[in-house]
């Protein structure tokens, strides 16, 4: 065994001086044909590269790929940064329309202000909404009006379109409104087109119902629901809703103003009424007696 590998020891070293050798010759030959400067020579140098350069493209197909590779993760290096700035921009964007939204929707609510038409014999004072009692058994909202705004209480309150309710409560700076939806809310309305007289009562829900209706088979549903005035609390054709038919078969009012979204609330400034002091003032003196007589007496003589 350990002739044959000596053996074959003898015929490699040989072999591969051999090829080494001709590598060499051939190197040498291909560098002296380039540098020989002759048209004969450049002749076959042109044909030795067309005829060679050419099979060559295969070699450079992973270079071309590999570049190729490259440039498309540059590429996408720089639409991911893209897309991440345009999602930025994005967010604030909604940010933005958010805040767009919510002010179109005040100054919708305070067009709707300006634009309700009142007795002209009514001022108000506008308050925007701090605050709501948050429970559900009171219904209510703290103004920041109060009684350093002339705020006096137990004035009616409205938003843009309808009534919301009166003053309960008064402070220098604020003022506490209780709503008609509070089950301590009690309003004289009347039914329109049919004149009838009713109670408005809050139970705590959106729809409040109508109680102690003089007519009940005059009212329908879509009658439009005003404030009577009666008692000198509210005054009177105040907006309030319209009658709808409630889930258990009871007349309930649906309000116009929009309880979900109260900003802004207009207080209106109730003028008191005229106190009678002296009850004589409304009996229309009756003539005397002498000044009725004498021209009868008169008359005879």
């Amino acid at each position: 065994m350990a002739k044959d590998a000596h053996t074959s020891d003898d015929y490699i070293r040989p072999l591969r001086r051999l090829l080494s050798a001709l590598f060499i010759i051939l190197l040498f030959g291909i560098f002296i044909l380039w540098r020989i400067d002759s048209p004969r020579v450049e002749r076959v140098r042109a044909q030795l590269v067309d005829r060679v350069v050419p099979s060559f493209e295969w070699a450079l197909v992973p270079v071309t790929k590999t570049v190729d590779m490259v440039e498309n993760f540059q590429s996408y290096s720089r639409i991911y940064e893209q897309n991440q700035e345009l999602r930025r921009e994005l967010r604030q964007m909604q940010a933005w329309k958010e805040a767009a939204l919510q002010l179109e929707q005040k100054n919708a609510k305070l067009l709707d202000l300006n634009n309700v038409q009142l007795d002209p014999k009514y001022t108000y004072v506008t308050g925007v909404v701090m605050a709501d009692s948050g429970s559900p058994f009171r219904q209510s909202v703290l103004l920041n009006v109060g009684s350093r705004d002339g705020i006096l209480d137990g004035w009616a309150t409205m938003d843009g379109i309808g009534l919301v309710g009166r003053i309960s409560g008064l402070g220098e700076n604020t003022a506490r409104v209780v709503l008609l939806t509070d089950s301590n809310s009690r309003l004289p309305v009347t039914i329109q087109p049919s004149g009838q007289r009713a109670i408005l009562s809050g139970d705590n829900t959106a729809r409040p119902p109508l109680e102690f209706i003089e007519s009940l088979e005059l009212v329908r549903p879509g009658d439009r629901v005003v404030s009577s005035g009666d008692g000198g609390v509210f005054p009177s054709g105040l907006v309030i809703g319209q009658v709808a038919l409630g889930a258990d078969r009871r007349l309930r009012v649906v309000l116009a103003a929009d309880y979900e979204r109260l900003d802004y609330l207009r207080v209106l400034r109730s003028l008191e009424g005229e106190r009678i002091t002296d009850p004589g003032s409304l009996i229309v003196p009756e003539a005397p007696l002498s000044a009725t007589a004498e021209p009868a007496g008169a008359s005879n003589g």
